[in-house]
């Protein structure tokens, strides 16, 4: 048992290295070969988040990357990595600002012209 496990891992790390492509052609090739395999590796993939764009998917060691064997280097790629992920983050948050603001508007628009309308018509009397 302990022999399958570590044939997925190895078949995993091995197709991580190589990118979302080697991911969709194993779904495919495992599509054509028994459909049910094609099907539970597509639904790993998106259990696993494989085919999201996200640049802070950690590997299972913990480590983002491999090291480039200079630790000048990796400290470099560590840092600007973490810059520009401090930047996305703020930029979303800057997004969401954004969107809070202009939802506000348009409520705040509605409500107006909900009081104009109210205001415009003759109130009925009760009969």
């Amino acid at each position: 048992m302990h022999r399958i496990t570590r044939w997925f891992s190895d078949a995993e790390a091995w197709l991580d290295a190589r990118g979302k492509g080697a991911w969709i052609a194993a779904m495919v090739i495992a599509f054509i070969a028994f459909w049910p395999i094609g099907l539970a590796l597509l639904a790993y993939m998106f259990w696993s988040n494989r085919m999201t764009c996200s640049a802070r998917r950690w590997s299972h060691t913990g480590a983002r990357f491999r090291s480039s064997g200079n630790s000048a280097f990796d400290a470099y790629r560590d840092d600007t990595l973490k810059r520009l992920e401090d930047e996305q983050n703020a930029f979303q948050s800057f997004l969401e600002r954004l969107r809070r603001a202009k939802d506000q508007a348009e409520f705040d628009q509605f409500m107006d012209d909900a009081k104009r309308r109210g205001e415009g018509r003759p109130e009925e009397s009760p009969a």
